[in-house]
């Protein structure tokens, strides 16, 4: 018994011939469908065969015509660059004809001018030179000038900034310290038996002291503000303790003349710190401690000092530079003062020589030492280290006239203008910066009274020191008076 599975899944019991008779048409049947895939194929296979040679057919098609637009390009661009050819043969011609003419027309111009074609080109370059260097000067001019303008302009914002910014008070410049006492029986002991104290205390500390008839008050004098300062707190202690002896008064004076040092050495300390300068030598930060007892034309040359550092500085972040090398020229500048007149020579070379023998850079000792125009400048430090003492010394209530100053420098701005012939009055107003010279009309005419301004504003700038500028008006009136009666 076989058992044979049909193509639907069934599975039958057979005989061994039916088995082979179904095993044979299973076989065909696998070999008719095996010819129909066979057949399929072969019909894919034409058709896509034929659509090949129909692709490629219309490829070649399209390649014939692309061919032919070549080939009547082709044509085109022949009998394009035979017209070219021809253009230019026109060209290369029309050119030798142009180029003989202008050759006629030169020589024309030759004979006309007397001028070769070389000359005649030299005298037009030559031309062209003049204008254009004087077109460049009047450029080059312009420019100067609107640079002058604006550098001045600016310059005088930041002077203006700076004073604006650093207007620290006056100190009047006195050379007498006033003492009060408790009552007036304390003179007699500071006067002693015989005088014996007044004078111990004179020799011992170098200052006068004055004993008259002011209540309750002595005088001290010296022009010396230091030492004036030290007889002060020596005296000062001494009326305090009670104790007043010739033993005493040398004690007292060196304990108060230490605490002094000590004081000033501080008050340096305290001025390099406010600047930001923490790298000074011991002994110049004492020097500038020195100065707080200094005065001049009424201001604190200490003070003075901080207040230049504070301008240079200011000055130096609007220009770009370091300002802390700026503040330290400008702080060390009138160091030299601090010796007083224990060195022979300028303040600004002996501070110079401080400054060197100290450690600091060139630069600083040459700020210092040029301040003053006793060098000449080198550097920019230099220049803002100048116009930084200037500004500071020269800004509105920094520094007092002396009154005997004052009054001789209005007599002589006076007796200038008066030297003048034809003048008939001259007054001094607006304490002092402003010269009105009245003159004589039938003497002096409009070009005259010019003339006599320019020459007194000349002449009082080359005699006269004066803070700011001083302005001389020339007054020419001429007046006709009638009555009717």
């Amino acid at each position: 018994m076989v058992t044979v599975a049909l193509d639907s899944g069934t599975v039958v019991p057979v005989t061994t011939a039916l088995a082979a008779a179904v095993v044979a048409v299973a076989c065909i049947a696998a070999l008719r469908r095996a010819r129909l895939e066979q057949d399929r194929a072969a019909q894919r296979a034409e058709t896509e065969q034929r659509d090949r040679r129909g692709e490629l057919e219309r490829r070649e098609q399209r390649l014939a015509e692309r061919e032919e637009r070549l080939d009547a390009d082709r044509a085109r661009l022949h009998e394009r660059s035979a017209g070219v050819t021809a253009a230019e043969e026109r060209l290369d011609a029309e050119r030798t004809r142009l180029a003989g003419v202008a050759e006629e027309r030169r020589a024309v111009l030759e004979r006309a001018a007397g001028l070769s074609a070389e000359a005649a080109k030299a005298e037009l370059v030559r031309g062209i030179e003049n204008e254009a260097k004087r077109e460049a000067a009047r450029t080059v001019r312009d420019i100067e000038a609107e640079a002058r303008r604006e550098a001045e302009t600016r310059a005088r914002g930041i002077v203006a900034l700076a004073i604006q910014r650093i207007a620290g008070p006056q100190t009047a410049e006195s050379v007498v310290s006033v003492l009060h006492l408790p009552h007036d029986d304390m003179k007699g002991r500071i006067i002693g038996r015989e005088g014996r104290n007044i004078r111990t205390f004179e020799a011992v500390t170098g200052v006068n002291l004055i004993v008259d008839d002011t209540p309750e008050a002595v005088l001290l004098s010296c022009f010396d503000p230091m030492r004036r300062e030290i007889g002060r707190l020596t005296l000062e202690a001494l009326v305090a303790d009670g104790r007043i002896h010739p033993h005493r008064i040398e004690d007292v004076f060196e304990r108060c003349r230490h605490e002094v040092e000590r004081g000033c050495r501080r008050a340096g300390e305290d001025a390099v710190v406010e600047l930001g300068i923490t790298d000074m030598h011991p002994e110049l930060v004492a020097l500038l401690g020195k100065l707080r007892f200094r005065t001049s034309y009424g201001q604190n040359v200490l003070k003075h000092l901080v207040e230049s550092a504070h301008v240079a500085g200011m000055l130096a972040a609007e220009l770009r530079l370091p300002a802390p090398l700026l503040k330290r020229c400008a702080l060390l500048h009138d160091v030299g003062k601090a010796l007083g007149h224990d060195v022979e020579g300028s303040h600004a070379v002996i501070g110079a020589d401080l400054a060197r023998r100290y450690g600091e850079c060139d630069d600083v000792v040459h700020a210092i030492e040029a301040h003053h125009d006793e060098v000449e400048m080198r550097s920019v430090e230099a220049v803002l280290t100048q116009a930084a003492d200037a500004i500071s010394g020269g800004r509105p209530g920094a520094r007092r006239e002396a009154p005997e100053l004052y009054v001789k420098r209005l007599a002589r701005l006076e007796e200038i203008a008066r030297a003048h012939p034809g003048v008939d009055r001259v007054f001094a107003m607006q304490a002092g910066r402003e010269l009105r010279v009245m003159v004589l009309p039938e003497l002096v005419d409009d070009v005259q009274a010019h003339v006599i301004a320019r020459d007194v504003a000349k002449q009082v700038e080359a005699e006269l020191t004066y803070p700011g500028q001083i302005r001389v008006t020339v007054v020419r009136e001429s007046r006709a008076t009638e009555y009717a009666r």
